[in-house]
């Protein structure tokens, strides 16, 4: 029987859809590959069990990470029953005695994205694309949102969240109607849902910004993507775990590997220039990335 702490890291959605869930199964796996933790690694689609899952997680293991803001409130309710286990939450941010959050500040290059976005169109319609309203996404949309206003006042945002991040059929329906109202670049805060936004984008003849990971490696329909790997707040939270240093932790645009802004080959230069200065006074301090958004929701 192992003496290892044992670790379970919980996903909401299916295994093997979607940029964020997969970041994060590849961020246990490293975890698990170099630190001394016997992992396993639980799935749950159903928004109604979700307590149910990190209580049962909580009954069997020393540490239970809650993969994503959809497992904030699960957590909330779970932990305090649970004292001597240590509960995680990434892209979350509540708190316990026995909980700390961890997170990868996906507003920050968010933030670059909405302005990327206002420099490069041509009639001033953008559109935002999520699932869930968890608070992250709410961080996240209105990053891109204010980066949006900053390269472009007076710029029209059409937002939405769709309510399923995993849906292909909805979120490409919502892109469809989002294209029709004129937008010409749509931001994708989509997990398993995001092949059905791509296909309509195609379709529409019209440009998307990806988040997480870097889309533009993969399609050419993508002209930028808010790179936030969410696996690195696998690997931090294991690790303050083992060293007894149970405290949240924030990692953003200062180490680009985890939180970036990456481009497509056909991004001006001139864009990306203005794009790294706006970087470089995020992190001096001299430009203020908002975390809350009082414009107007949008529905097809």
């Amino acid at each position: 029987m192992s003496t290892q702490p044992r670790v379970t890291a919980i996903f909401f959605g299916q295994p093997g859809g979607g940029a964020f869930n997969a970041a994060g199964v590849a961020g246990i796996r490293r975890a698990a590959a170099r630190l001394p933790v016997a992992v396993q690694e639980a799935w749950q689609h159903d928004p109604a069990r979700r307590a149910d899952t990190v209580e049962e997680a909580a009954r069997t293991s020393d540490l239970v990470i809650a993969h994503g803001g959809q497992g904030e409130e699960a957590v909330r309710q779970v932990a305090p029953a649970f004292p001597d286990v240590a509960f995680a939450v990434t892209q979350g941010r509540i708190s316990g005695p026995n909980i700390a959050c961890f997170e990868v500040l996906q507003e920050q290059s968010a933030y670059l994205a909405g302005a990327l976005a206002g420099w490069w169109m041509q009639r001033g319609v953008a559109a935002h694309l999520s699932g869930e309203p968890v608070p992250p996404g709410l961080r996240g949309r209105a990053g891109f949102a204010a980066g949006l206003a900053h390269a472009r006042p007076g710029a029209r945002l059409l937002t939405g969240f769709c309510g399923n991040q995993h849906d292909p059929a909805l979120a490409k329906a919502w892109t469809a109607a989002q294209a029709g109202a004129g937008a010409e670049v749509q931001f994708q805060m989509l997990d398993a849902g995001r092949p059905g936004a791509i296909e309509a984008c195609r379709e529409a003849g019209i440009r998307c910004i990806g988040n997480v990971h870097d889309w533009t490696q993969q399609d050419a329909v993508f002209i930028a993507s808010a790179v936030a790997d969410n696996g690195v707040t696998m690997e931090a939270a294991i690790a303050a775990f083992l060293a007894d240093r149970w405290e949240d932790r924030r990692i953003g645009l200062e180490d680009p590997a985890a939180v970036r802004l990456a481009y497509a080959s056909d991004v001006a230069p001139e864009i990306a220039a203005r794009c790294e200065a706006l970087r470089i006074a995020i992190l001096g301090g001299a430009v203020a990335v908002p975390e809350q958004f009082s414009g107007t929701e949008w529905k097809p």
